[in-house]
């Protein structure tokens, strides 16, 4: 139970970081990876509201990961919030790059 609740948390502390890079009036853009500037973009607001979304959605999937865990950390479910995890997180990098990225890009 208590991992569940701390899964939970990381969920909700995702989903915030995602509300409040869509609903920022900052003229920086938010970035996506860990120590990296950010590439030059077009439209700042727009770029914040994309990136938002995707850590809202995330941070929405992460939390329904974590579900497994009510039953327990040693039952076979909790395989299921490991694997699919790992393939939101793969999968938010590849909508990341292959949209966001691409649409925002100043060329």
């Amino acid at each position: 139970m208590i991992a569940f609740f701390i899964w939970l948390l990381i969920g909700i502390a995702f989903i915030s970081y995602g509300v409040y890079a869509f609903f920022s009036k900052k003229a920086v853009p938010f970035g996506f990876w860990a120590n990296a500037e950010v590439f030059p973009v077009k439209n700042v607001r727009a770029y914040n509201r994309a990136v938002g979304r995707l850590w809202c959605v995330f941070g929405v999937v992460l939390a329904l990961l974590g579900i497994p865990l009510l039953q327990g950390q040693n039952t076979p479910g909790v395989i299921v919030s490991v694997l699919g995890t790992m393939i939101a997180a793969i999968a938010a990098m590849a909508v990341y790059v292959l949209v966001i990225e691409r649409k925002y890009r100043n060329k």
